[in-house]
């Protein structure tokens, strides 16, 4: 090995020596960050309010419809803006994220005061601040921090939670919205089963062609279909597999919030001795025999 490749392996080591002698020579100072640290954290977790998580599990609901519509009749419906029936578990997971759905559950609910009850007088029964918050902020918080969605896409199950500071809250707004979810998608099939019934109807007895008499009457029977469906079935986009229960606090959670701040509290420290012997370095450097005589 050349005499200078040597030279620096033998710096590396020394210097990595050297940086190992300054973290023990500076092991309590360290120590004392990363329990200060973790102290904060603990008076955190503490003293901030818990917040409790409630889960639904849900599973898409499959479709029911016995009447398969061959190629010709399927592309007749398309035609007539019909659709080729359910409900489909991407329409109902997007509606269940939207903000209108949340808008609407937060003011049937009226949660805005439980919401943003710190600015809330409970016994006055006014808010306390002139300019109150408003249903624009309430879906923003709700979506953000309050609601979560998560789908699986190896089983196709749907987790809802709500994360809430009462848990007993956090557990009935989780049910409730399962709940609404399926009344919601349902009433909407009915709608649009309900106008494209009078449609076809409309059209069977202005057409006089036998061939196309068939095929509506064949349209016609799949949106009675969906018609009895959608009203006889409760649970119509999403099947509910685990109701949500009320929560406990989530000391798991806690403990990791602890040990994480004691780690990045030692990260931190281990910089600071880095960063203040190399100030001292460079401060011995310039007051060394060269700096004098210059």
């Amino acid at each position: 090995m050349p005499k200078g490749a040597l030279a620096v392996a033998a710096d590396d080591e020394i210097d990595l020596f050297e940086l190992w002698n300054a973290l023990w020579r500076s092991r309590g100072l360290i120590a004392s960050i990363s329990a200060a640290f973790a102290a904060g954290s603990v008076a955190y977790t503490l003293l901030s309010p818990p917040w409790y998580s409630a889960n639904v599990l849900l599973a898409p609901v499959k479709e029911k419809t016995s009447l398969d519509l061959p190629g010709q009749l399927a592309g007749l419906a398309g035609l007539v803006g019909i659709g080729s029936g359910g409900t489909g578990s991407v329409e109902a997971i997007a509606v269940l994220k939207s903000r209108d759905f949340a808008r609407a559950f937060i003011e049937d609910q009226a949660l805005l005061p439980i919401l943003f009850s710190e600015d809330w007088d409970a016994t006055a029964g006014r808010w306390k601040l002139a300019e109150p918050p408003d249903l624009r902020l309430a879906v923003k918080l709700f979506d953000e921090k309050v609601r979560e969605v998560n789908e699986d896409r190896k089983t196709g199950l749907v987790t809802l939670s709500i994360e809430w500071k009462d848990p007993k809250l956090a557990a009935a707004w989780a049910n409730l919205l399962a709940i609404r979810l399926n009344d919601h998608m349902r009433q909407r099939a009915l709608a649009e089963a309900d106008a494209n019934v009078i449609y076809l109807r409309h059209e069977l007895e202005a057409t006089t062609v036998v061939m196309l008499q068939q095929s509506i009457s064949r349209l016609l029977e799949s949106e009675m279909q969906k018609l009895m469906l959608a009203r006889g079935n409760a649970e119509f986009a999403f099947r509910i597999i685990d109701r949500a229960e009320v929560p406990r606090i989530n000391w798991a959670r806690r403990i990791l919030i602890v040990v994480l701040a004691a780690l990045i509290g030692g990260i931190f420290s281990v910089f600071v001795v880095f960063i203040r012997d190399a100030v001292r370095n460079r401060a011995g450097l310039a007051d060394g025999p060269g700096a004098v005589q210059g």
